[in-house]
């Protein structure tokens, strides 16, 4: 199957039991068994696994080309679930520009389990070759980044690890499926928040995780069981129906963000617009090479670098609406120092480049000459 088929076929059946189009929800928490040990189908607890969430996971391998999907409870659960893997004495790698709650996550919460963490620029590969060792075990990317849309090779990075015998794993939460495929670039794990793009409209909280292969995968799911930080039905059901409109909302959110940026690149007040669909962007070339076409995710600096300016703008924004988040329908504005990045040191937010006059921008599908009019009055 193509990818526009794969979002609304890959993976699923039709319900046996009724011919439902859609799986149904299947809202309960357990299943009858005919002798112990001995359920009448393959499903015993919905912890372990439950059908309308066994139809998403379905989904969700079939559209990063992978073997097995896990859906979670949020994209930090399935980051945790990642983590799992790895004990006291192990490094692992990661990109410096981070969302917040997964550097949140690395540096605090795993702080004091022997795990120790190194944060690079990805970008410099002779520096990430320099930092592994024979306790490197895991090489964590982002790509693009948020919130500056830095861009790491993936190709590139999966030769190290695989001579290395490292495991990679890709954050796609930006990209989605649509636009990057990292597990056929080389990545071993794929992560999503997909309470973001996947959901795509702003009413669910969930993570993803999908692996090609099939040992990795059961590893995975067992610690999943294990913790527990598995995915309801009902959610499970509105990130499945979400899927299905994936590739035109993203060409939508694609197209409008090209304009919003033009727009941006054009207005004296403002200095750096970060998107790498940009011929100025650093990354450019490798977002070509890699990525479809290049999302709709924005973030951009004043020329006057302060901070007030930032916070003016987002206040006089009427049809984006001021929220963190980002990849639903609705267009988003959001202050990373003041809000989805808050948690990281101001230093080290200074360090990789997020100033205080930062904006970041979620091109929602809304149509653009309203969306270029509100960013226009707000400047004003």
């Amino acid at each position: 199957m193509k990818f526009n088929t794969k979002v609304i076929h890959g993976g699923q059946h039709h319900d046996p039991s009724t011919g439902a189009v859609m799986p149904p929800v299947y809202q309960t928490s357990t299943f009858i068994q005919t002798s112990p040990g001995k359920p009448l189908a393959d499903y015993e607890y919905s912890r372990a696994s439950n059908p309308t969430r066994t139809a998403l996971e379905n989904a969700l391998a079939s559209i990063e080309n992978g073997t097995r999907g896990l859906a979670f409870s949020s994209g930090l659960a399935a980051t945790d679930c990642v983590l799992r893997s790895f004990k006291a004495g192990d490094e692992i790698i990661a990109m410096d520009d981070l969302y917040g709650g997964t550097y949140r996550m690395f540096s605090r919460i795993y702080k004091d389990s022997g795990i120790k963490f190194h944060f690079v620029d990805m970008t410099d590969i002779e520096k990430l070759k320099s930092l592994i060792n024979e306790n490197t075990k895991l090489i964590w990317v982002e790509t693009p980044t948020n919130p500056l849309m830095k861009l790491a090779d993936i190709q590139e990075v999966a030769k190290i690890t695989k001579a290395n015998n490292i495991l990679f794993a890709v954050d796609n939460t930006f990209a989605t499926p649509y636009l990057q495929k990292p597990l056929d670039l080389g990545a071993d794990i794929v992560m999503h928040s997909a309470t973001k793009y996947l959901g795509g409209h702003s009413d669910v909280i969930a993570g993803a995780l999908i692996v090609k292969d099939e040992a990795l995968g059961e590893q995975l799911h067992f610690q999943q069981f294990a913790t527990g930080a598995t995915l309801g039905p009902m959610d499970s059901f509105l990130v499945l129906r979400g899927i299905k409109t994936l590739s035109l909302r993203v060409q939508r959110h694609c197209e409008n963000g090209e304009k919003v940026v033009e727009y941006l690149s054009n207005h004296p007040k403002i200095n750096t617009v970060y998107y790498p669909g940009l011929k100025s962007h650093p990354f450019h070339e490798i977002a070509k090479k890699q990525m479809k076409a290049f999302g709709g995710m924005v973030s951009f600096t004043f020329k006057s670098g302060k901070k007030e300016d930032s916070i003016a703008f987002l206040e006089k924004l009427k049809v984006f609406t001021l929220a963190e988040s980002l990849g639903g329908v609705e267009s988003l504005a959001n202050h990373p120092a003041l809000m989805t990045h808050a948690s990281i040191p101001a230093e080290k937010r200074a360090e990789v480049g997020i100033t205080d006059d930062l904006v970041r921008l979620s091109v929602g599908i809304e149509d653009a000459e309203d969306l270029i009019a509100d960013i226009e009055q707000a400047l004003a």
